[in-house]
């Protein structure tokens, strides 16, 4: 069902642009205006019946937006992409870390973590003497 409306959506915005793009430009913007060349419609009736095709098909594209729109809320999951990064389903509390620990990774041997000071550089190498 989604792929007809999609469908259908996408051929009212293909007609939507071209029936937009056949309008007489009353603005003059790029300096062509439309000719009064004849046809079996005069100008306004030509003009009535493209503005009246525009908001019919602009009313449709609308239409097919909000169906589109509908459908995928109605087949989400209703949690969050944050909550899939986890792994875990959505409403579960997170078990990875131990309550109350902190997050830092365990130091080795235990020992606090200090700058080095000037008497803990390498032991001295003893020199052995020249042959």
């Amino acid at each position: 069902m989604e792929n007809v409306i999609l469908t259908v959506h996408l051929i009212l915005a293909l007609l939507l642009v071209g029936v937009v793009l056949l309008q007489r430009s009353e603005g003059g913007g790029l300096g062509m205006g439309g000719g009064g060349g004849g046809g079996a419609m005069t100008g306004r009736q030509a003009a009535n019946a493209l503005t009246r095709a525009t908001w019919v098909l602009a009313a449709a594209f609308i239409c097919t937006s909000i169906a589109l729109t509908v459908l995928a809320a109605a087949g989400s999951g209703g949690g969050s992409v944050i909550d899939q990064i986890g792994g875990q389903a959505p409403g579960q509390p997170d078990t990875t870390a131990p309550a109350g620990s902190d997050l830092l990774p365990p130091t080795p041997n235990a020992q606090p973590l200090t700058p080095p000071r000037a008497d803990d550089a390498a032991p001295a190498v003893p020199q052995t003497p020249a042959n």
